[in-house]
C-alpha cells in the first residue's frame, strides 16, 4: 500500500474515531442529536453530492429508492443504538465491541447467506474478535451492574447492524451499481426525514440538544461523511483487502481517546482487549 494510501486511511481512522469521541461526549442527547447529524451531514455535503450528480448522472430510481431506503433504516437503528450505547456504557467498551463484532458477524452472513467458504485466516481472526470482545466485556470483572450490562450489549447490537448495513452497502454500491458518494450523502438526508416527525414534535429538546452539543453536532456530521470518503479514496489506490483491516486501526485511536480525555476506568487490559479485537479484524480482512 502506497503512503497516500496510508495517509488516507491512518486519517479515516482518526475521523471515525473522533466522531465517536463525539457522539460519546453528547451520549444523553439521543435521538435528538441523530437527527441532528443527519440533517447537518445532508447541508454541509450537498455541494459535494451536487457536484457528485452532476458528473455522473442520477442513477436508476427503482435502484437508487430500494438501496437508499433499506441502508437508511438500518443506519438510523445503528446511530440510535450507539447513541444509546454510550449513554450507558462507557465509549473504551462500546466502539470497540461494535467495530469489531460487525466484520465478524459479516463473515458469518457471507457464509450463511452467500455461500463464501473463509480459510483459516478468518476463522482464527473471528476466534480472536471473540476472544478480545471478551477480554473489553470482562475488563471489571464479571458485569454485576445493569449498566456494565448494557455497555456490553449495546456494543454487540450496534456491532450486528453495522454487519448488516456492510453487506447491504456493498449490493448497493456494486449489484445496484449506486454513486457510493451520493449514496452516503442521500443516506444521511433520508435518515433526517425519518426522524424529521420526531423532531416536529420535540423541538423545545431539539433546541436544547443544540444549544448543549452544537460542537459535537457538527464535528459528527462532519467528521463522520469524511471518514467513509477517504476510504473510498484509499481503496483507489490500494486494494480493498488492506484498506478495509487498516482502517479499523479506529479501534487503538478510539481507546486511546477514551483514556486520554474522558478518564475511563482499565485502560491497559480495554487497550490489550481493543488490539486483540484490531489482529482478529485484519485477519477477517486479508482472509
Amino acid at each position: 500500500m502506497g503512503l497516500v494510501a496510508v495517509l488516507l486511511v491512518v486519517a479515516a481512522a482518526f475521523a471515525h474515531a473522533g466522531w465517536n469521541f463525539f457522539a460519546k461526549r453528547a451520549g444523553s442527547a439521543g435521538a435528538g442529536f441523530v437527527w441532528l447529524t443527519a440533517t447537518c451531514s445532508a447541508v454541509l455535503y450537498l455541494p459535494v453530492a451536487a457536484g457528485v450528480l452532476l458528473w455522473q448522472g442520477a442513477p436508476p430510481l427503482g435502484n437508487w429508492v430500494l438501496g437508499v431506503l433499506v441502508s437508511a433504516v438500518v443506519h438510523l437503528a445503528y446511530f440510535l443504538l450507539l447513541q444509546r450505547g454510550y449513554a450507558v456504557g462507557d465509549m473504551s467498551v462500546v466502539y470497540p465491541l461494535a467495530r469489531g463484532t460487525g466484520p465478524m458477524l459479516a463473515m458469518v452472513i457471507a457464509v450463511l447467506v452467500l455461500g463464501e467458504r473463509p480459510g483459516w485466516l478468518g476463522v482464527a481472526g473471528g476466534l480472536l474478535v471473540i476472544a478480545g470482545v471478551l477480554v473489553i466485556g470482562l475488563s471489571d470483572g464479571l458485569p454485576r451492574s445493569g449498566a456494565s450490562l448494557a455497555g456490553v450489549g449495546f456494543g454487540v447490537l450496534t456491532g450486528s447492524l453495522i454487519a448488516l448495513y456492510t453487506v447491504w452497502d456493498a449490493y448497493a454500491v456494486t449489484g445496484l451499481a449506486l454513486s457510493p458518494l451520493l449514496y452516503d450523502w442521500a443516506n444521511n438526508f433520508a435518515r433526517s426525514v425519518l426522524l424529521a416527525p420526531y423532531a416536529a414534535r420535540r423541538r423545545p429538546q431539539i433546541a436544547e440538544v443544540w444549544s448543549e452539543h452544537r460542537a459535537s453536532v457538527l464535528a459528527v456530521a462532519l467528521l463522520s461523511p469524511l471518514a467513509y470518503i477517504l476510504v473510498l479514496f484509499a481503496m483507489q489506490l490500494a486494494p480493498v483487502s488492506l484498506v478495509a483491516p487498516a482502517r479499523e486501526l479506529s479501534i487503538v485511536i478510539a481507546g486511546l481517546l477514551a483514556w486520554r480525555f474522558l478518564g475511563e476506568s482499565q485502560p491497559g487490559r480495554r487497550m490489550a482487549g481493543a488490539l486483540v479485537v484490531l489482529t482478529g479484524v485484519v485477519l477477517l480482512g486479508i482472509a
